[in-house]
């Protein structure tokens, strides 16, 4: 999966999402609205992580989507 379909596909993402990184909040979830660095971000200030571990993790999880 790549950021485009990221984004078209939001609306079906959202809950996968907030099952794979449960801190997210509805807000967050607003506030991404499907763009990639975003998400990542959101990621790494509720998890406390370097951006480059989200980015990992969010393309671990975009790999796995599209498989």
């Amino acid at each position: 999966m790549n950021s485009d379909q990221l984004q078209g596909q939001w609306l079906q993402l959202k809950g996968s999402i907030k099952q794979q990184w449960g801190k997210l909040t509805d807000d967050d979830l607003i506030y991404i609205g499907g763009t990639r660095d975003n998400l990542v971000g959101r990621i790494q200030e509720r998890y406390g992580i370097q951006r480059e571990e989200a980015d990992r993790r969010v393309k671990q999880w975009m790999d796995g989507r599209a498989a």
